[in-house]
């Protein structure tokens, strides 16, 4: 049972992995094309690599952009509200 837990443990992990929404859009993208292909004889193979190419810069943007608590207060003045000199550099 414990190989079996590590098992899924790691598919979970892999699939899911650190965003849990790109997994689900690819998912959504990859039905979307098998239900379209269905229904219509145009080629939809494009679908899936377009939905990625949509999904990558949205992912890297939420895991790059600062936590709330991290912003700085609007209106904060910077070192005395003083630009740093070219001396202090």
């Amino acid at each position: 049972m414990k190989r079996i837990k590590a098992f899924g443990a790691f598919w979970y992990d892999f699939v899911i992995g650190d965003d849990w929404q790109v997994a689900l859009g690819v998912a959504l993208a990859l039905a979307a094309t098998f239900l379209l292909s269905r229904a219509i004889t145009f080629p939809l193979w494009w679908l899936v690599p377009a939905v990625v190419v949509v999904l990558l810069p949205v992912s890297i943007y939420r895991a790059t952009r600062a936590p709330a608590d991290e912003l700085p207060e609007p209106g904060a003045s910077v070192q005395g509200g003083q630009p740093p000199s070219p001396s202090s550099r």
